[in-house]
């Protein structure tokens, strides 16, 4: 979790590489999605409306499920109604939650240089980062109900540096939940 240009992509992919997971990004399941509607709407920097979002990820989260494989959920839940259908359906099998933090002006350089059609201009990405982060503290509250925990990582530095960052947080999370579980 975390504002566009955050690494969250880049890093969900690596760690669902390391761990033998399966990278799923909601953004990249829209983008995928043959539906101009979709599109318009990401290209205006605004959040996809949740009654085509869920039913799109629930559909890819249960194919990667029933595989039997990990998920990196990369973008997703990013409103109220999704961490509902998250906590509702598969809170019990999330590991953690890594919120990655960096600064607002470093994710403005960040997306300005990847030139993706929905980072064009600094209206679409300043109003992605205020839906996001309206909806942020919320979707949390909501995971948390059922105990997911929340860690916040450094998203500044080396690829490589975020991805240990992430990876010692993660260690740490299930070290510390082993011995507050007696597991």
């Amino acid at each position: 979790m975390g504002l566009a240009g955050s690494g969250k992509s880049t890093q969900g992919q690596i760690l669902a590489k390391f761990r033998g997971g399966v990278w799923l990004s909601a953004g990249q399941v829209l983008r995928d999605t043959p539906n101009e509607e979709i599109h318009e709407i990401q290209r205006r920097g605004e959040l996809v409306d949740d009654s085509l979002t869920i039913p799109l990820m629930a559909e890819a989260i249960k194919g990667v499920m029933a595989e039997g494989k990990d998920i990196v959920l990369d973008g997703y839940p990013r409103t109220v109604l999704q961490a509902e259908w998250v906590r509702d359906h598969i809170a019990d099998q999330i590991e953690a939650v890594v919120r990655i933090v960096v600064s607002k002006d470093e994710l403005f350089r960040r997306l300005m240089a990847r030139g993706r059609a929905d980072d064009a201009s600094r209206e679409a990405i300043e109003e992605r980062f205020r839906v996001v982060e309206q909806n942020i503290y919320t979707v949390c509250k909501t995971l948390t109900e059922k105990n997911v925990k929340i860690l916040d990582v450094d998203g500044m530095g080396t690829v490589e540096e975020v991805a240990w960052r992430i990876n010692d947080a993660l260690a740490v999370a299930k070290e510390k939940w082993s011995v507050e579980n007696n597991v």
